[in-house]
């Protein structure tokens, strides 16, 4: 098989990878299969000689949808969100955004956000890399959960200066039965009452303490504090690395 040509540029010209060395490669959907370079001349060839050991993931499957970060911060959030282990990336436009989803196309944002979880993945040595789904708007809020077809149980991450009614500590969210969970977090400048009025009606709402964190590590300290209350038994009995190649 031939390597994709930014996995075989990385193979050649950053890890100056030569015919005979051992490698690992990985489909992106729990595929884990070991080799070996055939060819590095003109492309990078690889025999494939076996299935390999998959790392194991976490049995709760969790689907992030975040609001867009300005600048590069989105790319730290993905890539963290896929180290922690999340199955699917949901970037959505807010009223606090600093962003629309026009600039986004023009950006090739969306493309690059995929790139950073194909590398995030390599180098935490997962076999899966999370879908990172197309960005939209979250309007009107009350609806989009249902209509963007986000399925429940869905947590909504607040910060400490909401109201405490109905708000939960993440140490005592209950593990979702049905094995998979929304985790919903907002932008920089937090969800307008609106939105969160709108969003409560469909999510449990979840504070992680008396801090106010920044926007681009709110979703890996959720997801770890949840993970961590959940148990880390794994659907994988499988438990293995592979010679990273990024």
């Amino acid at each position: 098989m031939s390597l994709p040509v930014d996995e075989a540029e990385h193979a050649a010209r950053v890890l100056r990878l030569k015919a005979g060395a051992p490698v690992g490669v990985f489909d992106g959907r729990g595929g884990e299969y070991t080799g070996v370079i055939v060819s590095t001349d003109g492309h990078v060839s690889v025999r494939v000689d076996g299935r390999g050991a998959a790392a194991a993931e976490h049995p709760v499957s969790v689907t992030l949808v975040h609001a867009v970060l300005k600048g590069d911060k989105m790319d730290d959030v993905v890539r963290d969100a896929v180290m922690m282990g999340v199955t699917a990336i949901r970037p959505i436009v807010t009223s606090r955004s600093e962003t629309s989803l026009g600039a986004l196309a023009r950006g090739g944002r969306v493309h690059r956000w995929r790139r950073v979880a194909v590398a995030s993945a390599k180098q935490c040595g997962r076999a899966i890399v999370p879908d990172v789904q197309e960005a939209s708007a979250l309007q009107p809020a009350a609806e989009w959960l249902d209509t963007a077809g986000i399925a429940a149980p869905r947590l909504l991450l607040v910060e400490p200066s909401v109201e405490a009614g109905h708000t939960v500590d993440a140490a005592n969210v209950p593990r979702p039965t049905g094995q998979a969970v929304a985790l919903v977090v907002g932008p920089e400048g937090g969800w307008t009452p609106e939105e969160v009025a709108g969003l409560s009606e469909a999510c449990t709402r979840v504070c992680l303490g008396p801090r106010t964190l920044r926007a681009d590590r709110a979703a890996l300290v959720a997801v770890a504090a949840l993970f961590a209350v959940w148990g880390s038994e794994s659907r994988l009995k499988a438990q293995g690395s592979r010679p990273k190649t990024e």
